[in-house]
This record gives C-alpha cells, sequence and structure tokens, in this order.
C-alpha cells in the first residue's frame, strides 16, 4: 500500500552502526565531513602526480626525449617535499593577521619557486643537457616562472581548503547553536503549559472530593499519574505519531470523562493511511483542554467534540491536516480580536518554532456555534528502514538517544 508522498521521512534506525552501549556515533558530521572533504595526503600526492604527468606530455609534445621524464620526476619530487614542508608551517600560521601572515609567506613563496627553478635546471643539465637545454636564459625564466605559478596555485588550493571547512565547522557551530535555542524555547512553553493542566485537573478532583465522589477521584488521580508519567518520559521536542498523539490523548479524555460522564462526547474522524504521521507530542491536548473548560464545563447538555485529521496537498507539497471542532456558545474574545488564553498560545508558538512558515493554526468561532481550530503542519511519516531499502535516500544521523535517522526522498511507494 502506498504511503503518502512525503517531503521528509523519520526512519528507525535499528540497522545503523552504532557505538557503545546501542548508541549512534556522535562523531557523524565530523566523520562525513572529512568522507567529503579530501585530507592533505591524497591531493597532494594526486597533485603532484598530476603535475608530472602533464610536464612530461607537454615535454614529448614539444620534441624532448624520454630522458626528460627525469628531469620531470625530479621537479616534481623536490616540489612534493618542499610543499609539505610548507603545508606544516601554514598549519601554524595561517591565522595570524595578514600583514605578518604575508611577511613570512612571501620570503617562503619566493625560496621554493626559485628552488624549484634551480633544481628543474639543474636537472636538465645532469639527465639530458643535448636536447633539453634551453637556447638561452630566457628557458630558465620560463622554468621559474613555472615553478612560481604552480606554487602560488598550490598555497591558493591550501587555504581555500582550510576556508571551507573552518566555514563548514563554524556553520555546524551556529546550527548547534540555533538547535539548541529552538530546544530551549520548546522546553520553555512545555513547562509552561503542564502547569495550567495540572491546575486545573487537582481543581476537578478536589471538587470531587468536596462532593464525596470518593471513587472517582480515585480512579482520577490514578489516571492523571499515568498521564504525568508519558509526559515526563517524553522530551518536549520530540515529535510521535498520530496514532500515539491519540492514544494519550485517550488517556486525557478519560481523566475529563470521569467528570463529565455523559455530557463529553468525541467524535474522532481518522484517516488510517497517515496514523503514522509526525507531530510534536501533546499539541492536541491543550486545544481539547480549551474545549472542555469553555464548551463542556458551561452546558448543562454538554457538548460533542469532533477531531478530524487526513492529508491535504498544496502547491506540490503534502501537508497533515488536523480539524478540531466543538458545538459549544463560541468565545467571544475570538470575535473581539483579544489574544488566546496560554493553552492556545503555547500551541501556536511551538508550531512556530518547529515549522516557521510551513505551519498554519487558526482558532475561530463557527457559525453555527462553537469553535472551530485548525492545525496545518508538513506532512512526515514515521516508516522502518526496511521500507526504505534500495531507495536512493540522503541519510543525516539525528536524535542519537532515541535512535532516529532523516530520509529526505521524492516520493515512497511500498
Amino acid at each position: 500500500m502506498p504511503l503518502p508522498r512525503a517531503e521528509v521521512l523519520l526512519v528507525r534506525a535499528e540497522s545503523w552502526p552504532t557505538t557503545g552501549a546501542g548508541r549512534l556515533p556522535l562523531d557523524y558530521d565530523r566523520w562525513m565531513t572529512r568522507l567529503i572533504t579530501p585530507s592533505f595526503w591524497p591531493l597532494q600526492l594526486l597533485g603532484w602526480s598530476g603535475y608530472a604527468l602533464i610536464s612530461f606530455l607537454s615535454a614529448l609534445a614539444h620534441g624532448k626525449e624520454l630522458r626528460y621524464l627525469t628531469v620531470v620526476l625530479t621537479a616534481a619530487a623536490t616540489g612534493l617535499v618542499l610543499t609539505t614542508a610548507l603545508h606544516f608551517l601554514l598549519k601554524r600560521i595561517w591565522q595570524w593577521p595578514p600583514g605578518k601572515l604575508m611577511a613570512v609567506l612571501l620570503p617562503v613563496f619566493a625560496m621554493i619557486a626559485v628552488c624549484l627553478g634551480l633544481v628543474t635546471a639543474f636537472a636538465i643539465e645532469a639527465y639530458c643537457p643535448e636536447t633539453c637545454k634551453p637556447e638561452n636564459w630566457l628557458g630558465y625564466l620560463a622554468y621559474s616562472a613555472t615553478a612560481a605559478y604552480i606554487t602560488l596555485s598550490w598555497i591558493a588550493l591550501w587555504f581555500g581548503i582550510r576556508m571551507q571547512r573552518a566555514f563548514s565547522d563554524e556553520r555546524k557551530r551556529t546550527l548547534l547553536a540555533k538547535a539548541q535555542a529552538q530546544e530551549a524555547q520548546i522546553k520553555m512553553l512545555r513547562y509552561q503549559l503542564n502547569p495550567h493542566f495540572l491546575f486545573n485537573t487537582l481543581n476537578a478532583i478536589s471538587t470531587l472530593v468536596l462532593d464525596s465522589r470518593n471513587s472517582v477521584a480515585e480512579r482520577m488521580l490514578a489516571a492523571l499519574s499515568r498521564f504525568l508519567r508519558y509526559t515526563l518520559d517524553q522530551a518536549p521536542q520530540q515529535q510521535v505519531t498520530l496514532k500515539q498523539e491519540l492514544e494519550i490523548l485517550q488517556l486525557y479524555l478519560g481523566i475529563e470523562q470521569m467528570r463529565f460522564a455523559e455530557r463529553l462526547r468525541l467524535d474522532f474522524q481518522i484517516d488510517p493511511q497517515i496514523e503514522q504521521a509526525l507531530l510534536p507530542s501533546l499539541i492536541l491536548q491543550p486545544i481539547v483542554e480549551n474545549s472542555i473548560k469553555y464548551a463542556v464545563a458551561k452546558r448543562e447538555e454538554g457538548c460533542t467534540l469532533t477531531l478530524r485529521a487526513h492529508k491535504v496537498a498544496e502547491s506540490g507539497t503534502d501537508f497533515l491536516q488536523i480539524e478540531f471542532m466543538d458545538d459549544g456558545p463560541g468565545c467571544a474574545r475570538l470575535d473581539q480580536g483579544l489574544e488566546h488564553g496560554v493553552g492556545l498560545r503555547n500551541t501556536s508558538e511551538r508550531l512556530q518554532t518547529l515549522y516557521g512558515a510551513q505551519h498554519y493554526f487558526s482558532v475561530k468561532n463557527r457559525p453555527e456555534g462553537g469553535v472551530r481550530v485548525l492545525l496545518r503542519m508538513p506532512l512526515q511519516v514515521l516508516v522502518s528502514p526496511t521500507q526504505v531499502a534500495g531507495l536512493p535516500v540522503k541519510t543525516r544521523l539525528g536524535d542519537t538517544d532515541a535512535k532516529l535517522a532523516y530520509a529526505r526522498v521524492a516520493e515512497l511507494k511500498l
């Protein structure tokens, strides 16, 4: 059965390589950087080998003898040794101020260029003076100019690679800082929300005790304990499947149904194909709590809470759309343009922090009575590693403790 088309998939990574007690490697990013950015020695050997090959082929094209290969190999070996020494020098001084750096680098550059030119001239005199020797001093000057150009190109390439790596490291630090700030903000919003819910529930339990409904109060306390245990086990920034979110929502509603009994009616309409869609944990609870507080609790006849979840497509991108409605008296604050309460405001801020402009969140009164809350966020689907086997996916390890990996694909069909 084909899964909904999703831009981003979260893949459970039981099959990924691990280190230690089942943890994913923490240095994955560094390993990937080294994989795509060659180290010094392969580049050094490949570069000077290429220089030797091109120089020899060019010499043969200009009528030089095969003995000229010895001259080329001598020059390449000298360049390899001198630039290797320059490499270790640059590693120590490349972050110096420009003036100080140039004061050291220019003399070293000139010395290497002169040495390469002299070695080439001596090699010609030693190995093929009859046919390889330049006709006048301009030929030797050309050898020196070529050596200077090769050295300058080598230095430019060295600094280019070094700056690219420095930029990559800085970008990682920036992304890490941004992720940590985002995580701290999400935690702050969740920790602000939990006391709000806890106060309302404990107040309801207190009311039951005062009404001598002790058995109901005990059951509600047990359900509250299970609910709070779940919230403590879930990281505030963690995503869960829609199926898991509905399960914990049912646990919360079970607490409220002990209070309101038949006054609280539920109507859930969930597309089975998107039960594995991902969304922030406990994102629906404050919305439902708001309706119970302002709709169910204020009407003697109670009301019906309707929850619909399905996939929608917009501009070629699939979204998870969740619609929540009640048939209560509505909210006058919405018509007056006032701000939302704590729960709805935190829900909006969590969605903004996680999805930015890719989400939509609205709370409006319904013409027929009640309130309608609409959430829309990018469709993310939880799949197993076997479901993506053989697909051209580009992976990036994510949460090491949860052993999750991110796989970006165009379309998944099973």
